[in-house]
């Protein structure tokens, strides 16, 4: 069964959100609130009016976002979201620790159902398998309930080297998001579906893209359809 298909949805506020997603509401799986886009976190609101199971995300300036504030302030719409039973929330794993262990007690506290991904992005390369392979054994000893591990592709090799960290995960029962950035790694991001990559991204159109190489909603949906009735 391939993976789940998550838009990352920017938008100024939680009205606004509902409004842009809804052209694209039966192409998708997952809408991602990139809280760092929002004029203040309307945590709550995005969860009366997205009917889509949702992934919070509070992305900051030092891993490619545009929070720029302080630690706390971004993590506590996070804790709200996890309050609020929302599906997921993602953290960086560079993030302080604190902040993962207080999304971990809030978790347990109110015995909420949302599942922590702890995220890993290089904006520049893709590093050798040891080092994929130690983030990856990383996010598991950190407490993850998913990991996403994003790396930038310069050619086949690093796209090949991403994938196959799938196997390793499968191994070990750990859901995990992999996939390239950039037009190298473009391919990735479809493929990723259907070697056992538990989501992928995709904008609400192509010039809304949240990273470099992200189809448009739509579009990944044309593919999807054209491989699936291919094959």
């Amino acid at each position: 069964m391939p993976g789940k298909v998550c838009v990352s949805a920017i938008g100024r506020d939680a009205a606004g959100m509902e409004a842009a997603i809804r052209p694209v509401a039966s192409a998708v799986d997952v809408v991602e609130v990139r809280l760092d886009a929002m004029i203040r976190p309307e945590v709550a609101e995005c969860c009366r009016l997205l009917h889509h199971p949702l992934l919070f995300t509070n992305r900051p300036h030092w891993e490619g976002g545009g929070f720029s504030g302080r630690e706390q302030d971004r993590i506590e719409p996070l804790l709200t979201a996890v309050r609020l039973q929302a599906a997921y929330v993602d953290l960086e794993v560079r993030a302080d620790s604190e902040l993962r262990e207080q999304l971990l007690a809030q978790k347990k506290e109110t015995q909420s159902s949302t599942r922590l991904i702890l995220s890993w992005h290089d904006f520049a390369i893709t590093p050798d398998f040891a080092t994929l392979s130690g983030v990856l054994d990383q996010m598991r000893t950190l407490g993850a309930d998913i990991g996403k591990i994003i790396t930038t592709a310069h050619n086949g090799g690093d796209v090949l080297r991403v994938l196959s960290l799938l196997e390793t995960a499968k191994a070990c029962s750990f859901p995990l998001i992999c996939f390239c950035m950039g037009e190298q790694g473009r391919i990735s991001r479809f493929a990723t579906l259907y070697l056992g990559g538990y989501m992928s991204y995709v904008a609400l159109h192509k010039e809304q893209a949240t990273a470099p190489g992200q189809f448009s909603a739509l579009h990944f949906q044309q593919l999807r359809t054209l491989f699936d009735h291919g094959n």
